[in-house]
């Protein structure tokens, strides 16, 4: 059994960036109140009184250098493999924490996020999303996001909305685990790092985001290659020429939320001991994903991690007559 740290919750007046990297200069932070509420803030522990709600955005400076594609010849000789990691398990409100370490090549995305699993059908179906996505573009950035949608009307079509937000980490992503976590309630959805909040959105903001935010959600982690490449930057696959790359999850830790009494207990941890899954707590994806196929394979328990791994797989050439 490994020993696993609980990081302490950060109090937004004493922010302070955590960074791995000693190559960088350390981070710059600017902390933006968006807008003033009356509502209150549970905090993000159990037991921490209640504080003032204020929506925010910390803007980190990011020191490090964009990723860049390296050209290939020989794209189109291969198939490429991204992964999914499925929670059965639904949620309404809670705390969600994972310590990972990171993908960004060119062209990737590698996320942790709830998602309301009927929320692809669109039609009559509504859409629930909140999302943290490290891109291809840099390793040294995140985006946060929220995503909404309103069932379809007769005679329209209703978009989805969104509401994404980068920021630098101050350390790049893909060197060492960093806890992230989101916090999900009624009256507010924050984002962490490394315990520290960084982003936080409140009832009452013009997108009406946080209040449509009711149905219950699946948690899910996936790793994936987009065609939008003025996203994530242009996958071309010639990373993955000398093996896979891994995002790598070492626990998951999840906390209902009390609405009554505004207060977060521990429900459950995930430490991937052992040489599988839990498969009473997860699932694999095998759909498509834009440039890849979501693969079972590339869903991976070993040396006490979950490993999501990007691969590519040379296509069989038919046999001529």
């Amino acid at each position: 059994m490994k020993t696993k740290f609980i990081f302490p919750i950060i109090a937004l007046g004493l922010f302070a960036a955590c960074s791995d990297d000693s190559s960088t200069t350390g981070p710059k932070e600017t902390i933006t109140p968006i807008e003033s509420s009356d509502s209150s803030d549970p905090g993000s522990s159990a037991n921490e009184e209640e504080t003032p709600l204020d929506s925010l955005r910390v803007t980190i400076e990011n020191t490090i250098p964009n990723n860049t594609a390296t050209a290939v010849e020989d794209y189109a000789d291969y198939n490429y493999y991204g992964a999914e990691l499925t929670g059965k398990e639904h949620f309404t409100y809670g705390r969600f924490e994972a310590r990972m370490k990171m993908v960004s090549i060119s062209g990737s995305v590698s996320s942790m996020f709830l998602y309301y699993d009927p929320s692809y059908l669109l039609k009559d179906e509504p859409w629930n999303e909140i999302d943290i996505e490290v891109l291809g573009t840099n390793p040294g950035s995140w985006q946060s996001n929220l995503i909404t949608r309103l069932p379809d009307e007769e005679g329209k079509r209703n978009p989805k909305i969104t509401s994404e937000y980068k920021t630098g980490f101050g350390f790049n992503s893909t060197e060492d685990f960093h806890l992230f976590a989101f916090v999900w309630t009624p009256e507010y959805i924050s984002w962490e790092i490394d315990s520290v909040v960084v982003r936080r959105d409140i009832t009452g903001m013009q997108k009406g985001q946080v209040e449509f935010m009711t149905l219950q959600q699946s948690l899910r982690f996936n790793l994936w290659a987009s065609k939008s490449s003025g996203w994530t930057g242009q996958f071309t696959g010639a990373e993955l020429a000398d093996g896979p790359v891994a995002q790598e999850i070492d626990y998951v830790r999840v906390y209902n939320y009390d609405t009554e009494t505004k207060t977060f207990t521990m429900a459950w941890q995930d430490d991937f001991d052992g040489d599988a899954l839990d498969t009473k707590r997860w699932s694999k994806g095998d759909w498509d994903m834009e440039k890849v196929k979501l693969s079972r394979d590339n869903v991976v328990v070993e040396d006490g991690k979950c490993k999501l791994l990007l691969t590519r797989k040379k296509k069989e050439v038919a046999a001529a007559d």
